[in-house]
């Protein structure tokens, strides 16, 4: 199987050089300093499951440059998917499949507007990584899951097959039997990621400090209470077990918002807590917190621009 990794920052550069080590044709698509390290010395990967290192990889600042995939990992910001999916459609064959692993719910939707459906499955990842210089990648905490399946809920030969490919990379993943659901669990916890980043905290100190934790709560159930209007299929004591696990993350990690926002770069929230607000207002859902939220990150992002800094990670 031909694989192109689009973006090669904390999650494709980690994904993408796990199936590299297990010996599968992989082509990244990255850019500057970046892309010359990558190019010059490979990969290298410092995980708190072990570090490890890829050399002689295939790579480029070209779309175009991907030749015949059969997998497109899709590993870029959310608000670059409008400005790649062209790109993208140019280098698809009759069988290739698109796995968008994007924050938020909105990847495959805005793929499917230019790219025939059939190619695109429904995707999220779980990890906290980052690129710490380039052609390298720490991954800081969470254990790196992949969760992917077709949008229609079916269970095909494909997304199996898929799987196996993971599975032969020593890569956690799972088939989804509600990709929708899924997606909606994973945005719902990262919406958080704004509240961290107005707050200047990191997991650790927003979660133990009375004010800020209930704040994270009320933030949560606003998001989950817009989840049931919409008819996702969420389990009842949803926000308690998300907490639990955001209890589990490493006291000094942030999210790649988070840093995103105090760094000054062009950031998720429009693909966040902006997409609870507007989310909101379509159906009659109050979400004050979230709003607050987005609009305290907004001038900032509209004074660093979505195209301030090139396209990739």
């Amino acid at each position: 199987m031909k694989i192109a990794v689009i973006g090669a920052g904390g999650v494709g550069g980690y994904f993408g050089a796990k199936l590299v080590r297990a010996g599968h044709d992989v082509t990244f698509i990255a850019r500057g300093e970046h892309l010359k390290a990558i190019k010059s010395r490979g990969l290298i990967v410092k995980s708190i499951d072990g570090d490890f290192q890829v050399e002689h990889i295939k790579a480029s600042d070209k779309i175009s440059d991907i030749d015949n995939p059969d997998l497109v990992i899709v590993a870029v910001k959310a608000w670059q998917i409008k400005e790649l999916r062209e790109e993208i459609k140019k280098v698809l064959k009759d069988e290739t499949l698109i796995l968008p692993l994007q924050n938020g719910v909105l990847a495959a939707d805005e793929l499917a507007e230019t790219i025939d459906k059939r190619h695109i499955l429904g995707g999220l990842c779980r990890i906290i990584s980052k690129i710490e210089a380039p052609g390298v990648i720490r991954h800081i905490g969470v254990n790196p899951t992949i969760v992917f399946g077709e949008l229609d809920k079916a269970k095909t030969g494909r997304v199996n097959k898929i799987n196996e490919l993971f599975r032969s990379a020593g890569i956690e993943s799972k088939i989804s039997e509600d990709i929708e659901a899924d997606l909606w669990r994973k945005f719902i916890s990262i919406c958080v990621s704004g509240l961290l980043a107005i707050s200047n905290t990191t997991y650790g100190e927003l979660r133990e400090i009375k004010e800020t934790r209930q704040l994270m709560i009320d933030l949560l159930k606003e998001i989950f209470a817009l989840s049931q209007k919409i008819g996702v299929n969420l389990e009842v004591d949803f926000v308690e077990k998300t907490l639990s696990f955001i209890d589990t993350f490493p006291y000094d990690s942030t999210a790649s918002l988070t840093r995103d926002v105090w760094d000054k770069r062009p950031s998720e929230i429009e693909y966040q807590n902006g997409s609870v607000v507007r989310l909101g207002e379509k159906y009659g859902v109050p979400t004050p917190i979230n709003r607050f939220v987005y609009a305290c990150i907004l001038p900032g992002e509209l004074k660093a621009g979505v195209k301030s800094s090139g396209f990739l990670v």
